[in-house]
């Protein structure tokens, strides 16, 4: 089950002007403001920069699934023919993460709150 789509990473290559450009579209400062991560809340949405994110198969922004179970899920998406592109993982505070490319090549994250979704 899925609460649907809250969350969207960009990958940036220059995490000073990807912030200063999403700010101004935003018009907002952002929330988390770190050396591995931008985050901006705006409309219940959460938009995160990642400049790590092209070193990790990101080829374009990859909308996060809010889901209840993220390894079931996970599990569920690989049987019907996903690959797997990011394992599980923890980013703090209990959130979990994963990532998966469909068989059209497309990119698709999971998280799952340290709450549940």
């Amino acid at each position: 089950m899925t609460a649907g789509l809250k969350t969207i990473i960009y990958p940036v290559k220059d995490l000073a002007r990807a912030k200063a450009l999403f700010g101004a579209l935003l018009g907002t400062e952002p929330y988390a403001d770190t050396a591995y991560y931008v985050g901006f809340k705006d409309s219940g949405q959460d938009v995160g920069l990642d400049p790590n994110g092209h070193a990790k198969g990101m080829t374009g922004p990859v909308p996060y699934w809010h889901v209840d179970d993220i390894r079931a899920t996970l599990a569920a998406l690989l049987e019907a023919g996903a690959e797997t592109l990011q394992d599980v993982q923890d980013v703090g505070g209990g959130r979990l993460i994963a990532s998966v490319k469909d068989t059209d090549g497309n990119l698709v994250g999971l998280l799952q709150d340290g709450s549940g979704a």
